[in-house]
């Protein structure tokens, strides 16, 4: 499938870890100190903590594709919604305006849907639908984690993983910045998964939600992509229905099977 399927990954809330000592009630429950409230461990700690117990998460999207050698930009609005319904859990992404550059923003839908078994991208303007099965259907995953096998970074991963993927930084921010979110860095690491497709990726972190607010990852081409999650709202009642996507009967529709043992594993 092709590599928009960065949209998702870009949207890494990094949980479903099991490290859980240095955040607990009891400081000495594993015979540790609690980390620096500042340290990248207790950040990613934190983020683990808020996403881990997240049931439903809707935001809207503003998505940019910057290349610098080209001089151009694309940009495109849209919606997410993600749920964990009937043990399983659903993302679905909408997008439904276009600008190139300095022209008029026009209208332009797109939409992608994770089950934890298909991935399914489907384009109004080519009048086309592509589906991928990504697991076999008894063994669902999570939604984000299954993006992350084509994307440019880990979601939903393992504290452990994420090292081994990134050597991972706080930057620091001004003052005003510093109050209301956090700025964490992850540069590809030469043996990484990643490192044929990614340089670095950036995620600016709301301290109320405790969620990623804006991620920017650059390419190896030196291609930006930055997305900014706006308006998020976390546990909010989401129905089943809204996964369900009614697609044109006269779209055409390419399958793609299940590609066992091949590929991108980790995530």
């Amino acid at each position: 499938m092709r590599r928009t399927m960065i949209v998702a990954g870009l949207l890494a809330l990094l949980v479903a870890a099991s490290w859980r000592c240095a955040r607990a009630e009891t400081p000495s429950c594993c015979g540790e100190r609690t980390p620096d409230a500042n340290s990248v461990e207790a950040v990613l700690g934190e983020l683990q903590e808020r996403a881990a117990a997240l049931t439903s998460y809707q935001c809207k999207l503003d998505y940019v594709v910057r290349q610098p050698l080209l001089e151009s930009q694309a940009r495109r609005k849209g919606v997410l919604y993600y749920a964990k319904l009937e043990n399983r859990s659903y993302l679905r992404i909408d997008f439904n305006t276009l600008q190139y550059d300095e022209e008029p923003e026009q209208a332009y839908r797109e939409q992608y849907l994770f089950d934890g078994v298909w991935l399914t991208y489907v384009n109004y303007e080519g009048r086309s639908v592509q589906r991928q099965q990504m697991a076999e259907p008894n063994e669902p995953v999570d939604a984000f984690s299954l993006v992350s096998r084509r994307v440019p970074i880990l979601g939903f991963s393992k504290i452990e993983d994420l090292q081994n993927q990134f050597e991972i930084e706080l930057i620091p921010l001004d003052e005003a910045a510093q109050a209301s979110f956090r700025h964490l860095r992850m540069n590809v690491r030469p043996e990484s998964i990643y490192r044929d497709d990614y340089v670095t990726i950036d995620f600016r972190i709301d301290r109320k939600q405790g969620l990623p607010a804006k991620v920017v990852a650059v390419t190896s081409e030196q291609d930006i992509h930055e997305i900014a999650l706006i308006d998020g709202r976390v546990n909010q009642e989401l129905g089943r229905g809204l996964f369900d996507l009614d697609i044109p009967r006269d779209f055409s529709v390419e399958t793609i099977p299940l590609q066992r043992n091949v590929g991108r594993t980790s995530g």
